[in-house]
This record gives C-alpha cells, sequence and structure tokens, in this order.
C-alpha cells in the first residue's frame, strides 16, 4: 500500500526534476536561482535519494542499489561546494570544474530517480 512518503518522495522528484530539466530543454531559464542554491538542493536531494534508495534496497529492490549509486554522486556534488563556500576543506571541494548544465542533468536524475523511487520502495 503506498504510504505518504511516497507520494512526498514523487512530489520532491518532480520539482527536482523540473529544476533541472527546465533550463536544459530551454523551454524555461531558471537564471534567476544562483547557482549556489542549485548546489544546495542538489545536496539535499541527493541525501533525500540515499534514504530512499535505502528503504529500495531494504525492500530487496534491485533498483535500490543504482540509486544509490546516483544518489551518492548527488549528494558528493552538491555537498563540497556547499562546504567549500562555508571554509570548509581544500580547494578541490570548489569543483569550480562543474558548470550549471551538468547541475541541471544531475537534478533532472536525481528527480527522476526520486520519482521511480515513489514505486520502488513499496515493491
Amino acid at each position: 500500500m503506498m504510504q505518504m512518503r511516497d507520494w512526498i518522495s514523487g512530489a520532491v522528484g518532480a520539482v527536482v526534476f523540473l529544476l533541472g530539466f527546465l533550463p536544459l530543454s530551454g523551454i524555461m531559464k531558471l537564471d534567476f536561482i544562483g547557482l549556489a542554491v542549485i548546489k544546495w538542493i542538489a545536496a539535499i536531494a541527493g541525501l533525500y535519494l540515499m534514504f530512499n534508495s535505502i528503504i529500495e534496497v531494504t525492500n530487496s529492490n534491485v533498483i535500490g542499489w543504482f540509486s544509490f549509486g546516483i544518489a551518492t554522486v548527488v549528494f558528493i556534488t552538491g555537498l563540497f561546494p556547499v562546504l567549500h563556500s562555508m571554509g570548509i576543506g581544500p580547494g578541490f571541494f570548489e569543483l569550480s570544474w562543474i558548470g550549471r548544465t551538468a547541475y541541471n542533468l544531475i537534478l533532472a536524475i536525481g528527480g527522476i530517480l526520486l520519482m521511480i523511487a515513489t514505486f520502488a520502495m513499496e515493491l
């Protein structure tokens, strides 16, 4: 039976997906959202996807391990620059070589996996 956490995961996934997909497709420019905010969103979405992936794995779902791997990448690419902006960590943590387009792609993929987790957590 679908629980509220499943539907919240789907809604959060849809919002994160749209934040990444709309600028990539050229439908809507979201330049008013700063790159620093996008990095925070990536870190939080990655952490949330990690929690959902753990639930998927404990339910013996194969997609959970794949989701956990992607969630780790999304989380790290969001967390390291946020930590660097707070003065924590070496200069490598800035990840300045990752541009806005890459972050949009990361958000879109993370959003898709969060939407999949809506149903995969109950399998």
